[in-house]
C-alpha cells in the first residue's frame, strides 16, 4: 500500500504532474514492482522444506519369515531447529519492509524532480514574459528615437543602438526557448510521456511563508525520512539475522515412514503363517549433528559484521538529513531575505528610476545609453527576483524531501 504523499506545490497543475509522475514514472514502477517480489519471499522461506517420496525396488529380493519384501516407498520430512523458519520469516518481512520505504523514497525523489523542473520552468516563462516586456518597451523606444531623428532632434546613432538592443533582446528570447524545450521534455521524461509532449505556460508562482525550526525538521526528518525508516528496518533484519545464524549451529531433524511390500512365500501352503505376506510399516527419526563449530561460528561472524555496517549505514543516512536540513534551510532563509530586499527596495527604486528616465528622455535632458541602462537594470533586478523566488520554491522541495514530508507552515 502506497503511503500519502504530503507536499507543497505552488499551484494546481504541479500537484497534477507530481501525482501522474508518481503513478507512471519507470524507476517508481521498478521499485514497486522489487518491493512485491520481496514480500514473496517471506511465505517461501517461513514453509517447510518439501517431504521426499524415495521408492526402492528388491533387484534381489530379501527373504523373511513372511516373505520376501519386493520393494517399498518412503516418506520422509525434514525440520530445523524449533522456530527458525518464523525467524527467516520475519527476515524477509523486515527486508521487504525495508524496500517499501526505498520504494517511498523513489517517489519522493521524482516528486521532487518534478517540482524542481517545474519551478525552473516556472522561472523560463517569467523570463520570457519579461522579455517581451522589454522587447515592446524598446520597440516603444525606437519609435520615439525615430521621430527624434526625423525632426532633427535627435540622432542617428540613438535608433541604432536600440535596434541592436531590440536584436539582444530577441536572441535571449530565443535562448530561453530552447532552455525552455530542454526542460519540458525532461518534465515530460519524469512523467513518462513523449520528450516533444506540449507542456502548458506556468502561472506567475505565489511565494509561500518561509518560518522553519530546526529541531522541529530534525524531529520530522527522523520519523518520516524513508531512507532512515529503510536503515532502522535493515538493523532489526539483521538482529533477527545474528540470531537465525546462532540456530544454524543447532541440529535439524527428519521424520519419515516407510511401507515396503511383502510378497508371500512360496511354502505357505506346506506352513501356513497368520501374517504370511504381510507389509510392513516402519517409522524412524533423524537428528543433524553440526560438528563443524567453526563454520557457525563463521556464520555468526558475518551476521554480526553485517549488522554493524547497517548501524553505520543508518548513522550516515541520519547525518546526511542533517546536512540536507541545515543546506536547504540556509539557502531558504537568504533567499527569502534577498526577496524582501528586492520587493521593498530595488524594485521600487528602479521602477521609479525608469520613470524619471524615461520623462528627462523625452525632453532631451537625457540620451538614449542612459534610458537603457535604467530600463535594463528595471529588467535584470525584475528577472532577478524571478530567479530568486525559483530558486526558493526549490530550496522549499530540497527540504521537504530532506525530512520525507510537508515542511510545516507551508501552504497545502
Amino acid at each position: 500500500m502506497e503511503d500519502p504523499l504530503d507536499f507543497y506545490a505552488a499551484a494546481p497543475d504541479l500537484r497534477g504532474y507530481v501525482m501522474a509522475a508518481v503513478e507512471s514514472n519507470p524507476a517508481i514502477l521498478e521499485s514497486r514492482a522489487r518491493h512485491e517480489a520481496a514480500r514473496q519471499r517471506a511465505p517461501q522461506v517461513a514453509a517447510l522444506p518439501d517431504p521426499v517420496v524415495s521408492f526402492t525396488q528388491a533387484l534381489r529380493s530379501v527373504e523373511t519369515r513372511v516373505g520376501p519384501q519386493l520393494n517399498g516407498v518412503t516418506l520422509t520430512q525434514a525440520f530445523p531447529w524449533f522456530g527458525t523458519l518464523e525467524l527467516r520469516g520475519r527476515v524477509a518481512l523486515l527486508e521487504a519492509t525495508a524496500l517499501h520505504h526505498l520504494h517511498q523514497a523513489a517517489r519522493r525523489d521524482v516528486a521532487a524532480r518534478v517540482k524542481e523542473v517545474y519551478y525552473d520552468l516556472g522561472y523560463v516563462d517569467a523570463a520570457l514574459g519579461l522579455a517581451g516586456e522589454e522587447q515592446s518597451l524598446l520597440e516603444h523606444y525606437e519609435t520615439l528615437a525615430s521621430a527624434r531623428y526625423a525632426t532633427g532632434q535627435g540622432l542617428q546613432q540613438a535608433v541604432i543602438r536600440l535596434q541592436a538592443e531590440i536584436t539582444r533582446v530577441v536572441d535571449r528570447r530565443h535562448l530561453l526557448e530552447r532552455q525552455r524545450a530542454t526542460l519540458a521534455a525532461r518534465l515530460n521524461t519524469l512523467l513518462d510521456r513523449r520528450a516533444e509532449e506540449p507542456v502548458p505556460p506556468v502561472a506567475p508562482l505565489a511565494r509561500p511563508p518561509v518560518a522553519v525550526d530546526r529541531e522541529e525538521l530534525y524531529r520530522l526528518g527522523d520519523r518520516n525520512r524513508h531512507e532512515l525508516r529503510a536503515a532502522s528496518a535493515l538493523i532489526e533484519g539483521g538482529e533477527r539475522s545474528v540470531e537465525l545464524a546462532g540456530m544454524n549451529a543447532r541440529p535439524g531433524f527428519t521424520a519419515s515412514v516407510g511401507v515396503t511390500n511383502v510378497g508371500r512365500r512360496d511354502d505357505a501352503a506346506l506352513l501356513p503363517l497368520s501374517d504370511d505376506g504381510r507389509n510392513s510399516v516402519t517409522v524412524s527419526l533423524g537428528m543433524s549433528l553440526p560438528l563443524w563449530g567453526a563454520k557457525y561460528r563463521a556464520g555468526v561472524a558475518e551476521a554480526g559484521a553485517e549488522l554493524r555496517a547497517r548501524t553505520r549505514r543508518r548513522a550516515a543516512a541520519r547525518n546526511a538529513m542533517e546536512m540536507e536540513v541545515q543546506e536547504a534551510v540556509v539557502r531558504l532563509e537568504t533567499l527569502d531575505r534577498q526577496i524582501d530586499l528586492l520587493d521593498t527596495v530595488l524594485i521600487p527604486q528602479t521602477e521609479e528610476a525608469l520613470r524619471a528616465t524615461e520623462t528627462a528622455y523625452e525632453t532631451g535632458e537625457l540620451g538614449v545609453l542612459d534610458l537603457l541602462d535604467t530600463e535594463r537594470t528595471v529588467i535584470d533586478v525584475r528577472s532577478m527576483r524571478a530567479r530568486y523566488l525559483s530558486d526558493l520554491l526549490i530550496a522549499l522541495t530540497a527540504l521537504e524531501r530532506a525530512i520525507g514530508t510537508r515542511v510545516p507552515g507551508s501552504p497545502r
